[in-house]
């Protein structure tokens, strides 16, 4: 039985060490204790556990304006963080885990603020036929979370944008995200910041669970002995390329486009972020570029520098040949 309550919030926007604190939290939660964890995270794509990065989101154009692809412990789908998004995280004993008890903090928060609220399906909280929550679960030993999004006002064109990989392109045994009609709760009350949803939240908590939540002003990891030691551990591992990208299945990833020097069609096979097999088929007139291309590809890890580079050495920059490669290699992160 719950008779603990603990808000904690992180004290920065850092997604690798946020899904840490999460993960530390999930391992040190106290006994009839419930944990509400509340974080933001600055421009991220968070994409399930087995999901495949390059099939759910813009990898090349995420990272290069600096943003962050992060991958979590739940299943699940692709969501798109920002500083106008609240994450938050149940954290409890698998004993005490109760779905309709901690969605009801969601709804009860979201209602007291005067906006109609329901959960529909499993995964997801709507209002007016719009989805502005989308939940997901893990276990691990004896713990359990429930973590989700609330989207307050989010940059809907930079989560459009980084969101929306070219299904045509890439064929991949991962699991694929849903897409559905989202909103911002500012367009449901105008001027709505998210202080007040933390403070609407606590306060849900509170009158959901019966008790008086102690507010922790501490670091997550500081709270529980061995903590910061373990959120260490943890955040070298989500920040590894491993984790990040490592865990993705094989996939095909194919291309077509012409170019006034030829035709191109590409077809990679990736495994483990690293393109195992090359194929290049053109009628472009130098027909020993074709073949030597697709070979030198093969082995490269599947990002613009690394294949950019697999190139360039046999291909200087200014040579026409240099060009047909910076052409091939901008198939495949263009409008992906």
């Amino acid at each position: 039985m719950i008779r603990r309550g603990i808000v904690v919030r992180s004290g920065e926007t850092n997604p690798y060490r946020n899904i840490a604190r999460e993960a530390c939290l999930l391992e040190k939660v106290p006994p009839e204790t419930c944990v509400l964890y509340l974080w933001q995270n600055e421009r991220t794509v968070v994409i399930g556990r087995n999901q495949n990065a390059w099939a759910e989101c813009r990898v090349e154009e995420l990272e290069r304006d600096g943003g962050f692809l992060a991958r979590r412990l739940s299943g699940g789908g692709a969501v798109f963080h920002d500083s106008g998004n609240l994450n938050f995280t149940f954290l409890m004993p698998r004993a005490d885990y109760d779905l309709e008890r901690q969605t009801e903090v969601i709804l009860l928060a979201v209602r007291e603020l005067g906006i109609d609220a329901a959960r529909t399906g499993r995964n997801d909280i709507e209002t007016g036929g719009r989805k502005f929550s989308g939940n997901a679960y893990y276990r691990a030993g004896n713990n359990a979370y429930h973590h989700g999004t609330l989207l307050v006002n989010t940059d809907m064109s930079a989560a459009g944008r980084y969101l929306s990989a070219s299904a045509g392109k890439i064929q991949s045994k991962g699991v694929e995200s849903v897409r559905s009609r989202i909103v911002n709760l500012t367009e449901c009350k105008p001027g709505l910041t998210i202080p007040a949803i933390i403070e609407s939240l606590s306060a849900a908590f509170d009158k959901t669970y019966r008790f008086n939540a102690e507010k922790s002003e501490t670091p997550p990891e500081a709270l529980f002995e061995g903590g910061q030691e373990r959120f260490n551990e943890l955040g070298a591992r989500f920040s590894s390329p491993e984790w990040k990208y490592g865990k993705n299945p094989v996939f095909q990833f194919k291309a077509e486009r012409r170019f006034p020097w030829g035709g191109v069609e590409l077809r990679f096979d990736v495994k483990e972020n690293r393109v195992t097999a090359a194929h290049i088929f053109s009628d472009a007139m130098d027909g020993d570029f074709i073949i030597d291309a697709a070979e030198r590809l093969k082995g490269s890890d599947f990002n613009r520098e690394a294949l950019t580079e697999k190139l360039k050495a046999a291909y200087p920059e200014g040579s026409e040949l240099g060009k047909y490669a910076r052409d091939i290699v901008a198939m495949v992160f263009e409008e992906t």
